[in-house]
């Protein structure tokens, strides 16, 4: 069976032909959207009704097989999780932290950028870093106006803590739903490959950023107090979710062994909020959900089932074969390092969804790619640190420092893909280098078979 699998993928054809210059054209689309000002997902729309289009044309694809290519486990839990933030966000709990957090600070800087990079990275291991960075952006500028110190460093902090915490966990980032989807890779080995590796980047990102910044943190502070800013809105709310939440950890560490998709215990766990919750109304949770993120993952799904179903990325894995099967530690580093330079210069999501079906198809034929697939989470999770386009939780901080500059008339203030470049792109190559060394040492784990 595999060499007649090996044989067809050496078999250039015109069905290979079509789908790869759709693929290429909606990623080229997808990529310059700051040039056009199309957004991403009408071009994923467009290139996967084009694909089943071609598809059902030439006899390789169909809306059948098109609705089966679509990951639901990762719409669903993307959803869920969404609905979930959107119920938290109102209650003030989020807020309070913050400022307890500033609160303990007592005004030392670098003591706040580490409690609050610890808050954000914590919260990113359950709720995605867009999310979290949306959250505590804002008040982080409401904290640094209160001590009249500047917020950059703990905007820039906070976005790249943040891409570095999500990349721990299997919810914690959609390109990891996407790997543990594809891979069946549960919850438990997820966090047990990444934890450690994720906590050595983090540490390296902290220390880091204590030394670019050594300037700004060293700056006076006033000493206001926060204590009367911990009121929550919503307390039955917001320590409602606190328990649902806890005990979805807990199902998610056995969701393996109760034979469930992680995407039954994020909606289960919703579920049970909305009952707990009583004030909470449902048409304005739903209003916070991101359907345009939703609608763009389902169509790079079947976008990428059409190329998958042409074999066009099995003839292109058929080149990668011989260099894997001849150094695979090599080729894992190759791949961290690939990835996370083409992540900080494009999205991640895409690349991400490009390299599944390759290394399925390697998978096929016999060959362990299973360091491939931590490789591929590391680099694309760090690799977003790289620049100020590299994840849309960087491009929000960036956002909002423009914002502020603007409103307060000081360029200082804003977040320039320069300052960019020289504070954020060393954190990314220190904390790569920090994770091939780590790849290196333990590779016999990392390259241990999935199943």
């Amino acid at each position: 069976m595999e060499s007649h699998i090996l044989t067809e993928a050496l078999i250039w054809n015109n069905q290979m032909a079509i789908s790869g210059a759709i693929l290429a054209a909606t990623f080229v689309g997808i990529f310059t959207e700051g040039v056009h000002g199309f957004h991403r997902t009408k071009f994923a729309m467009g290139g996967a009704a084009l694909m089943v289009l071609a598809g059902q044309l030439m006899g390789f694809y169909d809306p059948e097989r098109a609705l089966h290519a679509i990951d639901w486990n990762v719409v669903f839990l993307l959803g869920a999780m969404m609905t979930i933030v959107s119920i938290m966000i109102p209650t003030g709990g989020f807020q309070a932290l913050a400022y307890r957090i500033a609160d303990i600070s007592k005004g030392r800087q670098f003591l706040l950028l580490a409690l609050l990079g610890t808050a954000v990275t914590v919260i990113s291991l359950l709720l995605d870093n867009v999310t979290t960075v949306v959250i505590f952006g804002p008040l982080i500028i409401l904290i640094s106006q209160a001590l009249k110190v500047s917020p950059v460093p703990y905007l820039l902090a906070a976005a790249l803590l943040s891409d570095t915490g999500g990349v721990a966990t299997l919810v914690g980032d959609p390109p990891n739903l996407m790997i543990g989807s594809a891979a069946h890779i549960d919850f438990n080995t997820f966090f047990i490959h990444m934890g450690g590796l994720v906590l050595v980047a983090w540490l390296t990102i902290l220390v880091a950023q204590k030394w670019l910044f050594a300037k700004e943190l060293k700056a006076e502070t006033t000493r206001p107090d926060f204590s009367k800013l911990e009121e929550l809105a919503d307390p039955q709310t917001w320590y409602a979710a606190l328990g649902v939440l806890a005990v979805m950890v807990v199902l998610f560490i056995v969701h393996h062994a109760l034979h469930w998709e992680p995407w039954v215990v994020a909606v289960l766990g919703l579920t049970v909020l909305l009952f707990i919750g009583r004030k909470v109304d449902m048409d304005s949770s739903l209003q916070d959900v991101e359907m345009s993120l939703l609608m763009f993952f389902a169509s790079l799904f079947v976008l990428v089932g059409g190329v998958e179903n042409s074999h066009f990325l099995e003839y292109l894995g058929q080149f990668i074969r011989p260099f894997v099967e001849s150094d695979l530690l090599l080729a894992s580093i190759m791949l961290m390092w690939a990835a996370a330079i083409l992540s900080a210069m494009i999205d991640n999501i895409p690349f991400t969804a490009a390299m599944i079906p390759i290394l399925l198809g390697m998978e096929s034929q016999g060959i362990n790619v299973a360091p491939l697939w931590w490789s591929l989470a590391v680099g694309v999770g760090m690799g977003g640190n790289g620049t100020h386009l590299g994840s849309t939780a960087n491009v929000f901080i960036v956002t909002i420092s423009e914002r502020l500059a603007k409103e307060t008339g000081d360029d200082s203030l804003r977040i320039t893909p320069g300052l960019w470049f020289r504070k954020g792109t060393p954190a990314m190559l220190l904390t790569l280098i920090a994770s091939s060394i780590i790849m290196w040492i333990f590779f016999d784990f990392f390259s241990t078979p999935l199943h």
